[in-house]
């Protein structure tokens, strides 16, 4: 009798550890753990056009992920959309002058910010930082239509 209890004692502690493992491995790949850290510093940016870019997204520079987006919202007054990011903490050498691209990760990947590094040698501050400098992104119909059209109307000819 005694054993038997102490078998069911010890099931239910492995379940309990395999939950919590789940639990968290579920939280590190939705990268919802982020977001509990209080660490870092808020930057915004405005963008004339965000394409596909979600809450979430990464924010790069270098290749590197240094933050995260998380929040996005439309200004009704200048017809923009502001992008909020979240920079970790370890990463507070970026220049104010930094410009802000939206990339695609290859051809039909999902979207993310690229951060170029500017030549100040003030950084962007844990007080809600602005990056002036941005890119909008290039959407792909865009772009086609913009070649469809050059090569309909014979500008696409570089033969001499």
């Amino acid at each position: 009798m005694q054993s038997s209890r102490t078998i069911e004692i010890w099931v239910g502690i492995f379940v309990a550890i395999g939950f919590a493992a789940v639990v968290m491995l579920s939280m590190k790949v939705s990268h919802l753990g982020d977001f509990f850290a209080d660490e870092g510093y808020a930057v915004t940016a405005e963008f004339g056009n965000i394409g596909g870019l979600k809450v979430k997204s990464p924010v790069k520079m270098g290749g590197v992920r240094v933050g995260r987006v998380t929040g996005i919202r439309f200004d009704d007054e200048n017809y923009q959309a502001i992008v909020t990011m979240h920079i970790e903490r370890q990463y507070r050498k970026i220049p104010v002058d930094s410009i802000a691209s939206i990339f695609t990760a290859g051809l039909l990947g999902e979207q993310y910010i690229g951060l170029e590094a500017g030549v100040e040698e003030e950084y962007l501050s844990p007080n809600d930082d602005h990056l002036e400098e941005t890119q909008s992104a290039v959407i792909l119909e865009q772009l086609i239509s913009k070649f469809l059209y050059n090569t309909a109307a014979g500008g696409g000819d570089t033969t001499e």
